[in-house]
C-alpha cells in the first residue's frame, strides 16, 4: 500500500469503516420522493431497495441503468431506509425523511444516518463559488460535537443551481472556503476543529485537489485554543488578498480576532507568502460593547467601507449581556502593514449577530447587503428560523430589505436557516444555506444544504 499524497477522494473510506461496496454520495428527499446518487463500478443495472424505517422487508423501488434514481409515491413526513445494489455489490443502508424542502436540495443527511460518522452527522459550513467556465461549486463539511469533524463534500451544478451532482470530497478538511483566484479553484480550511490551517488548489476546476499545505498550526482539540475560521469570501485590496480567522476555543472561553493576507500575485501554496496579524482578544471596555460577560467575537466578514478602509465585522456573543443581541463589532485592518494588529473601531447595530453572516457590496447600487438569521427580541436571541436580507449605505446603519425565509410558526428548537454563503449575479441574488427542517437533530445540527435564487432582488428594495 502506497502513501497518499492527495487531498481529494471519491469517496474517502477509512480503514475498517462499513462504507459498503457502493457509495451513495448524494441524497435529496422531497415531499413524496427520495432522489439518490451513487458511485459504483459500471453495471448493467442498479436496484434501489427501500422500506419504511424498521418496517417489513426491503422492496425494489427503482431499477435503473444509470447511477442515480428518484423513488416516488412515498408517504410524506416518513422515515425510509434504502440501499443500492448491483449484482452482489451493495451500499450501506442509508436513511431519508420525506418532507417539503425549501429551495433546491444540494444534499441531505438524516440525523440518524451514520454514513459519515467517522467525521460527523450534520451538514455545515456552506461555501459556493462560480467557476470562470460557468458552473457552480458548493462545499459542506460533516460536523458533530466531540466527533473528528474532518470531511468536506463538494458538489457541482451545470445549470445555475437547478440540479446538483456529487464531485469529490476532501479529507482532512473542516470549515472550508472555496475561492477562485486568477481563474483557479482553491480551498482554505482547517484540518479539524481548531486544527491546522490548510490551503490547497485544484488542477482541474474542482474535481480533484493536490496535497494541502499547512499555513498555521493549531491544536486539533476542542478544549485547547487553536485555529478557528468560517467560510467567508477572501477580499483582494491594494494588491493583497485578505481572509479572516480567529485563535481560541469555546471551552477556553475566548476567540481572538485575526486577519491573514498575501500578495495577490504570490504563490498561495507557499506558507511564507502569508502574513498573520497577532490575535486580538475581546475587551469589554471597548466603546459600544454590551455590559456583561462575553466570549467575544468569531466569524468575521471583511468589507471595504465607502472611504476605502478595510474592516473585519464580526459576529459578537451577547447572550449573557444587556442587551442580549443586536450588535456586531468592527475592527480596522491596517492595509499598509500586514503584521500590524487589528484595531477595534466601533460597534454596529445589526439584529443578526448571534450567527455567521457575510457582507457584500452591490457594484450596481453601491449598497451593502448581508443575509442574517434575524433576531426580533430578547426572548428569541438564539432563534434561527427567520432569514432576512439587510441593507446598508455605510456599513454602520443597517435596515431590513425583506425576509427571505420566515418559519417563525415552526418550532425554533428544530428549525434553522443559517451560515448563508451568497453572491449577486446580474439582477439575481443566489445563496447556499445550512438548513434544519423536517425533524433534524436540532436547529443548529442541520440536515440539509439548500440552494436558493432571489430573482430581480433590487426591485423590491425601498432605496430611500
Amino acid at each position: 500500500m502506497r502513501g497518499q499524497s492527495t487531498w481529494s477522494y471519491a469517496p474517502y473510506r477509512p480503514f475498517f469503516f462499513d462504507a459498503g461496496d457502493i457509495c451513495v454520495c448524494r441524497v435529496a428527499p422531497d415531499e413524496r420522493s427520495v432522489h439518490c446518487e451513487w458511485l459504483a463500478p459500471s453495471g448493467p443495472e442498479y436496484e434501489v431497495m427501500l422500506r419504511p424505517e424498521g418496517q417489513g422487508d426491503f422492496r425494489c423501488a427503482a431499477r435503473v441503468t444509470v447511477p442515480e434514481a428518484t423513488v416516488g409515491g412515498l408517504e410524506p413526513e416518513t422515515d425510509y431506509e434504502f440501499y443500492v445494489r448491483c449484482g452482489d455489490k451493495k451500499s450501506r443502508v442509508r436513511l431519508a425523511r420525506t418532507g417539503a424542502p425549501v429551495g433546491t436540495v444540494v444534499n441531505y443527511l438524516h440525523p440518524r444516518d451514520g454514513a459519515y460518522a467517522f467525521s460527523g452527522r450534520y451538514l455545515c459550513s456552506p461555501s459556493m463559488v462560480r467557476h470562470p467556465e460557468g458552473y457552480l461549486l458548493s462545499s459542506m463539511d460533516l460536523f458533530e460535537g466531540d466527533a473528528p469533524q474532518n470531511l468536506t463534500l463538494i458538489f457541482r451544478s451545470d445549470d445555475d443551481g437547478e440540479t446538483w451532482h456529487y464531485l469529490t470530497e476532501l479529507f482532512p478538511c473542516f470549515w472550508g472556503r472555496l475561492f477562485i483566484h486568477r481563474g483557479e479553484v482553491y480551498m482554505l480550511a482547517c484540518s479539524t476543529e481548531y486544527g491546522d490551517l490548510l490551503i490547497g488548489k485544484s488542477p482541474d476546476g474542482g474535481r480533484s485537489f493536490g496535497a494541502p499545505v499547512a499555513l498555521l498550526r493549531g491544536s486539533g482539540r476542542s478544549g485547547v485554543p487553536g485555529v478557528h475560521k468560517n467560510p467567508q469570501p477572501l477580499v483582494e485590496h491594494k494588491g493583497r488578498l485578505y481572509g479572516t480567522l480567529e485563535w481560541g476555543a469555546w471551552r477556553a472561553g475566548y476567540h481572538a480576532a485575526m486577519v491573514m493576507s498575501a500578495d495577490a500575485d504570490a504563490d498561495l501554496l507557499r506558507p511564507e507568502s502569508w502574513r498573520f496579524t497577532p490575535p486580538l482578544q475581546y475587551d469589554p471596555a471597548w466603546p459600544g460593547a454590551a455590559q456583561g460577560p462575553s466570549t467575544g467575537c468569531i466569524e468575521g466578514t471583511l468589507a471595504l467601507a465607502p472611504d476605502g478602509a478595510l474592516f473585519n465585522i464580526m459576529r459578537y456573543d451577547m447572550s449573557k449581556c444587556a442587551p442580549n443581541y443586536g450588535r456586531a463589532l468592527a475592527f480596522r485592518v491596517d492595509t499598509d502593514d500586514p503584521d500590524a494588529p487589528l484595531r477595534y473601531d466601533h460597534a454596529v447595530a445589526l439584529p443578526g449577530n448571534h450567527s455567521k453572516f457575510t457582507i457584500r457590496r452591490d457594484e450596481k447600487t453601491g449598497l451593502y447587503f448581508a443575509i442574517v438569521s434575524r433576531i426580533l427580541d430578547e426572548t428569541c436571541s438564539w432563534n434561527r428560523n427567520l432569514l432576512s436580507l439587510m441593507v446598508s449605505r455605510d456599513l454602520v446603519k443597517w435596515d431590513l430589505a425583506y425576509d427571505l425565509i420566515d418559519r417563525r410558526r415552526d418550532d425554533p428548537r428544530t428549525t434553522g436557516f443559517q451560515y448563508v454563503d451568497w453572491m449577486i449575479e446580474g439582477d439575481d441574488l443566489i445563496y447556499l444555506c445550512r438548513t434544519a427542517i423536517n425533524q433534524p437533530h436540532s436547529f443548529h445540527d442541520s440536515n440539509y444544504q439548500t440552494f436558493h435564487r432571489l430573482r430581480d432582488f433590487r426591485r423590491a428594495l425601498r432605496l430611500d
